[in-house]
């Protein structure tokens, strides 16, 4: 059982390195290239880009989802953990709490740029790039991928301090 829990640890770090590094690339290197000039094929790319970091993405969060639950289970947490205040007051407990509404915020905030914003400013920015509809539409992604990327460190410290313990 050993094996396949780490294993499944290291599926976990896995998918959340992809899914974070994909991230990062995007907002790093992909759109600051498509913001420094016109570039007649850039809203092409960036929706190109985008639906297949997208499918990407929601891969990882699904083995995210799965292999978090077992890891989870492995270390004894069980569904009724949940409702017991003294584990919910833990280090641990608060910890785990913090990680899972960091997830499924991101979960919420990724389907919103994923299938809602991103799709229409990929289309406004097709139509027109210069135009302000195009300008609101990259403004408002932006916005939402930039709280995935603050999200994403959040759950990235939140693992850490799983197993290695918060700080205080």
């Amino acid at each position: 059982m050993h094996a396949l829990y780490l294993f499944s640890v290291w599926i976990h770090i896995l998918a959340a390195t992809v899914w974070v590094g994909g991230m990062l690339f995007l907002v790093l290197v992909v759109v600051p290239w498509l913001r420094r000039g016109p570039n007649a094929d850039a809203a092409v790319f960036l929706r190109e880009t985008g639906e297949r970091f997208r499918d990407v993405g929601w891969a990882c969060f699904l083995l995210l989802l799965v292999t978090g639950t077992f890891n989870l289970w492995i270390r004894g947490v069980r569904p009724a953990d949940f409702g017991r205040a003294e584990w919910l007051h833990s280090s641990f407990g608060e910890t785990v709490l913090v990680k899972l509404a960091a997830f499924l915020l991101v979960l919420v905030v990724s389907a919103v740029h994923d299938f809602i914003l991103g799709p229409r400013a990929t289309r406004a920015i097709a139509a027109d790039p210069q135009s302000p509809a195009a300008q609101r539409a990259r403004r408002q992604t932006s916005v939402l991928g930039r709280i995935n990327v603050l999200l994403a460190l959040v759950l990235v410290a939140a693992g850490v301090m799983l197993v290695r313990g918060a700080p205080w």
